[in-house]
């Protein structure tokens, strides 16, 4: 085998003649960084919804596609980290549409047997129904924190890092997300939870 053989795509149609194989195009040197930092994230994320790391990877390589046409716009505006969020969010429910399904942390047995964690987690009665499809009705924010923190494991800093927000807005959104979970559910308030009484 020559030096060439690697360098080169040899098809029987071409009449084995070896065919130049295309330059990967060149990258922004931040989207790349961009990238390699969230990657991961975002497949982990698009797989408890999709349940499958193939369709994971196909809608990720979609929604990195979109972000790097948009790139220089997402640069300037300043809000990167919560822009490519909604777009993987986007995405990933389109996907879910098109199929015509729940996300897979509703049906899935791997992620459904993390149930009484996540309930243990969120202070939540062991009979509670409709947990996940209460996490699915949460308002975008909401959702992100609690998908990422008790689905995923991720802690504060690093959904604080993927959603480009404050540790204590991160743990706000996991406050009211843990609320209007009681409330979507019926439950009571978590025990041992004072009301504050007003301010004097």
């Amino acid at each position: 085998m020559s030096n060439g053989d690697v360098d080169l795509d040899v098809s029987p149609e071409d009449g084995g003649r070896p065919q130049p194989v295309p330059e990967p195009p060149e990258l922004p040197l931040d989207f790349e960084g961009f990238y390699l930092g969230h990657q991961e994230f975002f497949h982990d994320f698009a797989e408890i919804h999709l349940g499958s790391r193939r369709t994971s990877e196909q809608v990720v390589h979609q929604v990195f596609l979109e972000i790097l046409g948009a790139w220089d716009e997402l640069l300037a505006e300043g809000n990167l980290e919560q822009r490519a969020l909604g777009v993987l969010h986007r995405c990933v429910t389109d996907r879910l549409q098109d199929d015509g399904r729940p996300p897979a942390f509703v049906i899935n047995a791997p992620i459904a047997r993390n149930l009484q964690a996540v309930r243990n987690q969120l202070e939540l009665t062991p009979g509670t129904t409709g947990l996940y499809e209460a996490i699915c009705n949460l308002p975008t924010r909401q959702f992100t924190v609690i998908a990422l923190r008790y689905l995923l494991g991720y802690p504060t800093k690093r959904i604080a890092r993927y959603m480009g927000l404050d540790v204590r807005t991160v743990d706000y959104h996991g406050r009211k997300g843990k609320e209007r979970l009681r409330s979507q559910l019926g439950l009571p308030p978590a025990a041992g939870k004072n009301k504050k009484g007003p301010r004097q």
